[in-house]
């Protein structure tokens, strides 16, 4: 289904820390370690996946986890960032709204979205969000103009 994914570079892009020496400082797109380990739980049963965070509707504001080629990535759609090389994508005008915030993939106790691979594992994804400070907000306007 996924026949090109578009490209996840420009707001992937790491901006350099400021007065900070911590590695996540102002990516769009961040994960816990238990996120992270649950990402490749997800990744060895499989294979390739992506997430998509959700806008709404039936499963919440849930990001959702998908094999890489049962997802069509929009026109639209704006890649935040990577984790261990997946890619986390959301909607145009969701990021238009949320942008000024990092979103935080975390594991919670819980069923996960209907159609996302963490469904049926007593464990789902949560998004988590940090409000940019004016700084990363001026350097991150900068990287996608």
């Amino acid at each position: 289904m996924n026949e090109q994914s578009p490209s996840c570079a420009v707001n992937s892009t790491t901006v350099p820390p400021i007065g900070s020496n911590n590695k996540d400082f102002a990516k769009r797109v961040i994960a816990t370690k238990a996120a992270k380990d649950f990402i490749q739980e997800i990744k060895n049963d499989h294979g390739e996946v992506l997430f998509h965070q959700s806008g709404g509707c039936c499963d919440g504001s849930s990001p959702m986890c998908y094999s890489i080629n049962d997802f069509k990535i929009g026109s639209s759609d704006v890649c935040l960032g990577e984790i261990d090389g997946v890619k986390v994508w959301i909607s145009g005008p969701q990021f238009q709204v949320w942008k000024h915030t990092q979103l935080i993939l975390d594991v919670v106790p819980g069923r996960g979205g209907m159609f996302s691979l963490d469904n049926g594992r007593e464990r789902r994804f949560l998004s988590r969000a940090r409000v940019f400070n004016k700084e990363e907000l001026e350097i991150l306007e900068n990287i996608d103009s």
